[in-house]
């Protein structure tokens, strides 16, 4: 928490000498605008699910092809009706916010986007080096442990399952990371170009690692925080489950405030997940298999 105040510090320096003081702490305290500049982000998906259908050709590797569109699409939908699970928040209120319609389809996009990343692995392991495959197929055995993590969060309201759903986030690409140091260093003369999608994982895990601890920090917090507050009263697992199966369908809390969408963390991640950096990461995988 103190290296994430210690950035928003340093932004918001940077900031007053462009934004008033009083304009610049609404921007901090309001996503309102940032939310409406996310719907760019599935103009961005669409351009990458219509330009994948017509880069695969008949022999085009649908493991790769096809995770891919599934993340597009759902990436798409997110950008458009942003929810966010803890306490049911929305920027819309309206039927198309769904926070079961949204994570039922974050589970398919976020279970093919690490089947992908593994998938690449497996490819690129030229060698057929028997750890690197048995350590990508645990990353896909991990994203789907994280989605009963994330399920149970939002059914129960037991925020600390979120923790341990990142956590599991934080050790498949501590996986890939490592598996793509190997190949790097000893096939990476190799691949005929492909190597580049090694240089890829390595760069996104040292940037992503120190992110997620920061993330994990906060998320520990929030749960902390919650777990005091709902100690008194609490009902049971078993109450929590069944009103937990209506919650998400029919229960909209909608905000725009910093607070309720994760502030500067949760902002970072929805950008870069939904909108820039996982899209193109993924558009550029596709672009990689299907030009040879």
């Amino acid at each position: 928490m103190r290296h994430q105040d210690t950035r928003l510090s340093w932004l918001r320096s940077v900031c007053e000498h462009r934004f008033g003081r009083r304009e610049l702490s609404a921007m901090f305290r309001d996503y309102t605008i940032v939310l409406w500049l996310l719907k760019l982000g599935s103009l961005i998906n669409l351009y990458f699910l219509v330009s994948t259908r017509l880069l695969a050709s008949g022999d085009a590797d649908a493991y790769i092809v096809v995770p891919a569109q599934i993340l597009f699409a759902a990436s798409a939908y997110r950008c458009l009706f942003p929810v966010r699970y803890e306490h049911n928040v929305v920027f819309h209120d309206s039927i198309l916010s769904s926070i079961f319609v949204t994570r039922l389809l974050a589970t398919f996009s976020e279970i093919a986007c690490i089947f992908l990343f593994s998938r690449v692995l497996r490819l690129l392991n030229i060698n057929q080096v028997e750890w690197v495959i048995a350590l990508s197929w645990l990353m896909v055995a991990q994203v789907v442990i994280s989605q009963s993590f994330v399920w149970a969060a939002i059914l129960t309201e037991q925020f600390e399952l979120y923790y341990y759903e990142e956590l599991g986030w934080a050790f498949i690409f501590v996986a890939n990371t490592i598996t793509s140091a190997y190949l790097y260093r000893t096939v990476g003369a190799a691949f005929g170009g492909r190597e580049v999608l090694l240089q890829l994982n390595l760069l996104f895990g040292i940037v992503y690692l120190p992110w997620q601890v920061i993330h994990l920090s906060s998320l520990r917090a929030n749960a902390r925080r919650s777990s005091g507050r709902s100690k008194v009263g609490s009902p049971s697992i078993s109450m929590r489950l069944a009103t937990g199966l209506k919650r998400p369908v029919r229960v909209k809390t909608r905000r725009t405030d910093a607070d309720s969408w994760g502030g500067l963390i949760g902002l970072t991640w929805m950008t870069a997940y939904w909108a820039t950096l996982i899209p193109m990461w993924v558009y550029y995988i596709v672009r990689v298999f299907c030009a040879h």
